[in-house]
């Protein structure tokens, strides 16, 4: 997933309990845009709290804090072991993603068109995912988030999508009572949430982009 919509401020509380004073996103979110996600104690403990991060991991040792442009999405069979993911894993810094929708591509046409998956009743939806702090060279700390996806190649939704050939990936959707569970979960809780979604629990639709004006 590249391209999401974050839910907005006035949605927060009621879907998620917390608040984002003062904070400002954007509708739609890209690699390197800054949206709010939901992180825990950071003692591992299960207390909400929001914070605005951009959306594509920077690891702790980038020189520029470029990374964010590919590190958006973490394979979570791999997420422990790879060099840009694995210290956020280790230190169990799961976030939970806030989202009206996300946006992959189908080639029924031979070409991609984008199409959006949305719960099926508009609730905002919790994906999971590991957060980062970058320390920048100007001595600011920035947030940053990566979204885990899983295989799909079998998931009834979500192997429509991707390229003819590639291998189908989905982000992971937690269930809204699993959301504490993950902020506060151990490495082997962690990998038992990380599980397809039920495909009953989103809707989906073509959303082309709007073509460029020349």
């Amino acid at each position: 997933c590249a391209n999401y919509l974050p839910t907005p401020a006035s949605r927060l509380r009621a879907a998620f309990g917390v608040d984002l004073p003062g904070a400002t996103w954007g509708v739609e979110a890209y690699p390197g845009a800054r949206a709010p996600i939901v992180v825990g104690d950071v003692e591992g403990g299960p207390a909400r709290h929001a914070v605005l991060a951009v959306f594509g991991l920077i690891p702790p040792w980038s020189r520029d804090g470029r990374d964010s442009r590919r590190c958006y999405n973490a394979r979570s069979e791999t997420v422990a072991e790879k060099p840009s993911f694995r210290h956020a894993w280790r230190q169990r810094q799961w976030c939970v993603v806030p989202a009206q929708a996300f946006f992959e591509p189908r080639y029924d046409e031979g070409r991609a068109v984008r199409w959006r998956i949305a719960g099926v009743d508009d609730e905002p939806l919790a994906i999971a995912g590991i957060w980062e702090a970058w320390r920048a060279p100007s001595g600011e700390t920035v947030r940053s988030f990566s979204m885990l996806t899983l295989n799909a190649d079998v998931h009834p939704v979500m192997s429509a999508f991707h390229a003819p050939g590639d291998e189908k990936r989905s982000v992971v959707l937690l269930a809204p009572d699993a959301v504490d569970a993950w902020l506060g979960a151990d490495h082997a809780r962690a990998r038992a949430l990380v599980v397809p979604f039920a495909p009953e629990r989103v809707r989906c639709a073509s959303d082309p982009r709007p073509s460029r004006r020349r």
